[in-house]
């Protein structure tokens, strides 16, 4: 039985519908990851878990306990923000204790919980210093140490590493991952960064304009996406997509062919999807070709991301930096295997593959 239950969720502010009939299911100690363009429904969807937002319909579980009707204070859910929110005048240990000891806990109890928790999070040398004495990753790390001394049911993170440097994110993201596979408690977790969320994700949420596009495990999503727009949002750099014309129920790459599923061999036109560290110039037998020449080349460390013009549009693809790399201008041949083409259709943009398979 699933730990958390979103059954037919609905949000309106008004007259305005924010989330349109979700419905999610997440095991005991998953580490569920919502992404999504801006305003579509993520940190919505957050805060009507955690009480923060009241729901218009539908219903939410956890532990098999619907509650819709009761006070977060109740939930025993525990929320990270994207602002840390520490009270500037109380010590690291102090913030990390508050709520404890506005619940009337003991300060023995309190002041143990503390210590473990800053054990765990690697803080204990920081117990006595003010907010301002910190730097912006340790006082992360005071925000979720005051959710962790908790140990509630579900943690709540609404993008608790946006407000971070690259490198800071990177350690930060490591030891979210850390803490997960330790505690084995259930995360629900609200990031715009993709990399965090293939990283961290058990399940992965992909929202648009308030309505669920996909549920999968990172692999499911990165490698069968459901939709078009879960294909091009999904994945840095993004897939490359084209809009194709078919004749004789085979997609048309120029003077290559590319065979449509045998339920869809009526299309006239469909959208071509392929990854560009699937495309190469070093082509093989049974690879589709194209004539490419070279319009631009980015730096990207150990790889080139490099854009190409070919008889079916502009294509981007990878190309590992050892020894020479084609220079603005350059021809070249590339091509990928027909096993890494995404095919989906020109009017619903559904996954065609993925329709062919659910029969």
């Amino acid at each position: 039985m699933a730990f958390l239950e979103i059954n037919n969720l609905h949000k309106r502010f008004g007259a305005v519908d924010v989330l349109k009939g979700i419905d999610l299911q997440i095991e005991e100690g998953g580490f569920l990851v919502l992404v999504g363009p801006s305003g579509c429904g993520k940190s919505t969807l957050l805060n009507t878990i955690a009480g923060l937002e009241t729901i218009s319909a539908g219903e939410i579980r956890i532990n098999g306990r619907a509650v819709n009707d009761l006070h977060p204070s109740q939930r025993d859910i525990a929320m990270v923000f994207q602002s840390y929110a520490l009270y500037p005048n109380m010590s690291v240990a102090q913030n990390i204790a508050f709520g404890m000891e506005m619940r009337g806990v003991p300060k023995p109890e309190r002041d143990k919980a503390v210590a473990d928790v800053a054990k765990t999070l690697q803080i204990s040398h920081l117990l006595d210093r003010k907010p301002s004495q910190l730097s912006g990753g340790q006082r992360q790390r005071v925000a979720m140490g005051r959710a962790l001394v908790r140990n509630p049911q579900v943690f709540l993170f609404d993008e608790p590493l946006s407000n971070l440097d690259a490198k800071l994110r990177v350690d930060m993201r490591t030891e979210i991952k850390r803490l997960h596979q330790s505690m084995k408690t259930t995360i629900v977790y609200v990031t715009h960064d993709q990399i965090e969320a293939m990283t961290l994700a058990t399940k992965i949420a992909v929202l648009r304009d308030g309505l669920l596009q996909q549920f999968g495990t990172p692999h499911e999503i990165y490698n069968n996406p459901a939709n078009l727009f879960v294909a091009g949002f999904i994945g840095s750099p993004a897939m490359n997509l084209l809009s194709l014309p078919c004749v004789d129920g085979n997609v048309q790459l120029g003077e290559q062919r590319h065979p449509l599923p045998p339920r869809h061999r009526d299309q006239t036109r469909v959208w071509l999807g392929v990854r560009p560290e699937h495309i190469t110039d070093r082509v093989e037998e049974g690879h589709l070709r194209l004539p490419a020449t070279v319009l631009q080349r980015e730096l990207m460390g150990a790889d080139y991301l490099l854009h190409v013009s070919t008889p079916i549009g502009t294509l981007r693809f990878s190309r590992r930096h050892r020894g020479t790399v084609p220079e603005k201008g350059e021809s070249l041949p590339i091509g990928f295997s027909p096993a890494d083409v995404h095919l989906f259709h020109a009017e619903t943009q559904h996954n065609l593959l993925m329709e062919c398979n659910h029969v």
